[in-house]
């Protein structure tokens, strides 16, 4: 599986970003999704997830409640849909895919990483 993660740039406080991933592969239905972050000198840290189905999404609790998670199966797609957004949101943002339909927040439980998409926002 190969993935490539786009739409990350440059944002207002308060504003929005829609990230995309795009995966190769023709199970990708049967693949778990999800978005991980990583800030200047901090660890990579889990946002959500999504089943290969769709049916189930799991948040962290930084993108709780402002973040969304959604996959096109027909277009081998992934999003994650960023709202009212905070300066502490920006990083580069990498999306996952998992063997299983399943995912988890570890980020040992990820069998695929893309390479990133930067996103920064300014106060």
């Amino acid at each position: 599986v190969q993935l490539q993660a786009s739409g990350g740039g440059l944002a207002q406080a308060g504003g929005s970003l829609r990230l995309s991933c795009a995966a190769s592969g023709r199970t990708f239905s049967s693949n778990a999704m999800g978005w991980f972050r990583q800030a200047p000198g901090k660890a990579r840290e889990f946002v959500a997830h999504i089943s290969g189905s769709g049916g189930t999404k799991y948040y962290s609790g930084p993108g709780t409640g402002r973040f969304s998670i959604s996959r096109d199966n027909a277009k081998n797609m992934v999003y994650l849909q960023m709202n009212s957004l905070k300066p502490e949101d920006t990083a580069v943002y990498y999306c996952a895919a998992a063997k299983g339909s399943l995912g988890d927040s570890s980020r040992s439980f990820w069998d695929y990483w893309g390479q990133g998409t930067l996103v920064t926002v300014s106060s």
